[in-house]
């Protein structure tokens, strides 16, 4: 590929470990890095690119270093822990190894779902190193990893986000700049704040409708098409009805995602009962053992209040 670019990925979870894939298939040069190690190997061995034993090495000579890990202190520990990008952070600006290392152009793009705090934070710190920095988590799920259906929430300056678009496409089915560092970080807290009230609509519709004594498969076909029908209602209805839980987007995660919500809500002033609502919920879902299985297990929190 004539614009073949050289990438770090870091971060080889259920997520990672496929758009990592889609940047090799793509012709990229790619260098992975991940904490369990074997698992770096292995996805080396799958897609041709290099494992690399650091987040520093991964990133040396990159243009473009994509950073998906779990939360703020993940994202943290890439970037100042050790072997991280800028373990040697000088007085004079953090980032200065990786702005040696890479080219002129060289951005740092992270999918972390993470604070917005930590967005400007970071592209403060990139800047004054004389590296980019885009910050952009992203919707669509391990399904829409797997395929390259990903949609992608961008923060940052323009020619940032113009030097990682080509890179980001290769997975991605839609990608927006909403505005500067931190942009992307709230807007996929809209995001979330938008799936919490489905999945909590779509508990309590159901857990109301069952109570009701209605054959919930013969009701979820009837509102699914109308006004009422979601991307939940139509991916995760037959299976809350059927209490199976085993997949998708965990407790834990929505309640992290959620509490990102909540911290940035508290300190713009913004009202989010329903977050809160939903939230806790989820805390009693993971009192409950829930903690790995999807979001919409919080149905089973109904069903309880109505054997109690």
């Amino acid at each position: 590929m004539a614009d073949s670019k050289t990438c770090a990925f870091i971060g080889l979870g259920n997520m990672g470990y496929p758009m990592a894939g889609h940047l090799a298939t793509a012709g990229h040069n790619v260098r992975v890095f991940n904490r369990t190690a074997a698992k770096a190997e292995k996805w080396a061995s799958e897609h041709g690119g290099t494992a690399c034993a650091t987040p520093a090495e991964a990133a040396t000579g990159a243009d473009v270093v994509l950073v998906c890990v779990g939360g703020d202190d993940d994202v943290r520990q890439v970037l100042y822990g050790d072997g991280g990008l800028a373990e040697d952070i000088k007085a004079d600006g953090a980032l200065s190894a990786l702005a040696a290392q890479g080219s002129e152009s060289a951005v740092v793009v992270d999918h972390t779902t993470a604070s917005a705090n930590l967005a400007r934070e970071l592209a403060e710190a990139c800047g004054a190193a004389g590296v980019g920095f885009v910050d952009a988590p992203i919707s669509g799920g391990q399904a829409g990893a797997e395929a390259g259906q990903l949609s992608v929430m961008c923060g940052g300056d323009q020619g940032h986000f113009d030097a990682a678009q080509p890179v980001i496409d290769s997975y991605a089915k839609a990608i927006t700049l909403v505005g500067p560092a931190g942009a992307g970080q709230t807007t996929k807290m809209v995001n979330q704040i938008l799936c919490a009230g489905a999945i909590q609509g779509a508990a309590e519709a159901i857990a109301f409708g069952e109570q009701a004594g209605l054959d919930m498969n013969l009701v979820l076909q009837a509102v699914t098409q109308g006004a009422a029908g979601s991307w939940y209602l139509s991916n995760r209805g037959e299976t809350m009805v059927s209490d199976e839980f085993d997949f998708g987007f965990a407790v834990d995660w929505m309640a992290k995602d959620l509490g990102l919500v909540s911290d940035e809500a508290q300190r713009l002033g913004a009202k989010t009962p329903l977050t809160s609502m939903t939230h806790g919920y989820l805390a009693e879902s993971q009192e409950a053992g829930d903690n790995r299985m999807d979001a919409t297990v919080i149905v089973r929190r109904y069903r309880e209040q109505r054997e109690s």
